[in-house]
């Protein structure tokens, strides 16, 4: 008798599900108290109005979920959120932007350029001052070929074939059926054949980290973190027609949805209330009933970009007649001042109990018997005292706050997080990875060049380093080595002798500009020499000409 072809969502759901799932003081003290000792054009603004026709869902396996059928006219978003129209918006082909853009001679200019690209035709300051983290806004280019080449199916196909692609690591297998969200995920690598039958079964299919496979990718977010100055990251989607992945929900992120192919449809929520504006954590998935109606309802198309903030509830369903890939580009997670204020607050108070006596005083003998809550509503003054107390000592607090020490912990944290640059053919003759030193002809070739006095260099990158003090040593941390799989290397530095960290200084705030290896303000030209070699060999600065 012929076998029935079983589907890979069919054989998933008959795996057993008992598998098994694939006080010392503080830097910042330390280096607070060595410091105290030591003393493109207009676009067009106007309301969405989108019309989605219905239209018969053909047939499809048992998992496809149902159509509803879409009202004729989506609901005019509202004031607070706007939709760009980019009509006439050419664009320029990505390939042909990323080589004009390797061209700028500054990292932080290339970053503001290619955002503007990926917003366009918003301008970038007036996005910063009225758009991010306030509301919503979409572009709506109908140029479909506006994003080609950044990510496509075909790329993705590649990478499955190709690369070491992990089921729950790399690729999630996801469906949202009935109000119900389910991750399908089988052990293991994987692959086309399974892969794609999933797809055809009606799943979503969620590419975890595209930089690790694609250059493209890569290029665009290790340009754009240093735009975001936060880790930029990307997850890719692909939906077959008729389908959704994903339950509504909000993220701890801000989110920039790019349509590459086909097209989806959208829905985007306010903030349920004030204590959901900016979330610290995304949310669980939520229930159709519990979070009210869309200020946004609209269908992106190839081409079009959709922007909301962390805390705005979301989700994306797929129409009938088309399939959907979008990659989100994402960025801005834990870097806010209550992030900072959590490394900010306790080494300040640490600092604070050991240097003012104020701070070890004792609490009163009979604090207990008229504070906290049981005795909260007591008209006493002894609790007007003893507020006024713990306000007193609140303001005196931040004297002691390390703050330069604390944002450099958070630069640690964010160069930890940072892609490795993308050279550029330039960068690549002029760095260390370029060097022409090989074996050939049965001998070693080319290994004499030598950094001289007169070489002029400059850092790889504008935010590539960064000089942070460790309590009693000063490392320089920096990006170059990193890996493009999320924190797959541990954070790279090497300690600094004292008497070279003016010239490393120096080096960083020279950037865009070459300086001459002899003009760094070091004791001795032997010194000038050394550390020029050693940036060099950890490829954190390269030269004006190869040598």
């Amino acid at each position: 008798m012929e076998k029935k072809h079983m589907s890979a969502f069919e054989l998933y759901k008959t795996l057993s599900p008992d598998l098994p799932p694939t006080a010392t003081k503080s830097p910042l003290q330390v280096a607070n108290k060595k410091k105290r000792k030591k003393e493109n054009g207009p676009s067009k603004i106007s309301p969405i109005k989108a019309q989605i026709k219905p239209e018969r869902k053909p047939e499809r396996k048992k998992m496809r979920k149902k159509s509803a059928q879409r009202e004729e006219s989506l609901k005019e978003i509202t004031e607070d959120e706007e939709c760009v129209n980019g009509h006439g918006e050419a664009g320029e082909a990505l390939d042909a932007l990323l080589a004009d853009l390797a061209k700028v001679n500054n990292s932080r200019e290339r970053a503001s350029k290619l955002f503007q690209w990926l917003i366009n035709p918003i301008p970038v300051k007036s996005f910063f001052r009225e758009t991010w983290e306030k509301k919503p806004i979409l572009v709506q280019r109908k140029n479909p070929d506006y994003y080609k080449g950044l990510f496509s199916t075909a790329e993705f196909d590649r990478i499955l074939r190709q690369d070491e692609v992990q089921y729950g690591v790399n690729l999630d297998v996801t469906s949202y059926t009935n109000g119900k969200r389910e991750t399908h995920n089988p052990p293991g690598r994987a692959l086309p054949f399974t892969v794609w039958d999933f797809y055809e079964s009606g799943c979503s299919l969620r590419l975890l980290n595209p930089q690790a496979f694609s250059s493209t990718v890569w290029n665009v977010l290790s340009t754009l973190q240093e735009q975001f100055g936060s880790m930029a990251g990307a997850n890719v989607y692909l939906t077959p027609p008729g389908t959704q992945g994903f339950a509504p929900h909000y993220d701890d992120i801000e989110a920039f949805v790019v349509q590459l192919e086909g097209k989806k449809h959208w829905r985007v929520y306010s903030p349920r209330s004030e204590d959901e504006v900016l979330p610290v954590l995304s949310s669980t998935n939520f229930n159709q009933a519990n979070i009210g109606k869309p200020i946004l309802e609209v269908v992106l198309e190839a081409g079009d970009l959709l922007y909301f903030p962390r805390g705005f509830i979301h989700q994306g369903d797929c129409l009938p007649d088309a399939h959907s890939l979008h990659i989100t580009v994402s960025s801005f997670q834990k870097n806010s001042w209550g992030d900072l204020l959590h490394k900010v607050v306790p080494a300040a108070l640490e600092i604070a109990m050991e240097e003012d006596v104020e701070f070890r005083q004792g609490l009163p003998l009979d604090y207990l018997t008229y504070m906290g809550v049981q005795n909260s509503d007591k008209d006493d003054p002894r609790r007007t005292k003893f507020f006024s107390r713990v306000e007193h000592l609140m303001k005196k607090l931040t004297t002691y706050a390390p703050v330069d020490a604390a944002v450099d912990q958070k630069a640690r944290v964010f160069l930890h997080d940072c892609l490795p640059p993308m050279l550029t053919p330039e960068e690549l003759a002029t760095s260390v990875l370029g060097a022409s030193a090989r074996w050939e002809h049965g001998q070693v070739m080319d290994v004499g060049a030598k950094i001289t006095a007169k070489t002029r260099v400059r850092v790889l990158r504008g935010g590539c380093a960064r000089l942070c003090s460790d309590g009693e040593a000063v490392h320089l941390y920096y990006t170059t080595e990193n890996s493009r799989v999320y924190h797959k290397e541990q954070l790279k530095s090497f300690e600094i002798k004292v008497e070279h960290t003016d010239a490393i200084e120096f080096l960083i705030h020279s950037y865009p500009k070459f300086v001459t290896v002899g003009s760094f303000p070091c004791d001795s030209a032997e010194d000038r020499i050394t550390l020029a070699e050693l940036l060099f060999e950890r490829g954190i600065i390269h030269t004006a000409d190869a040598l």
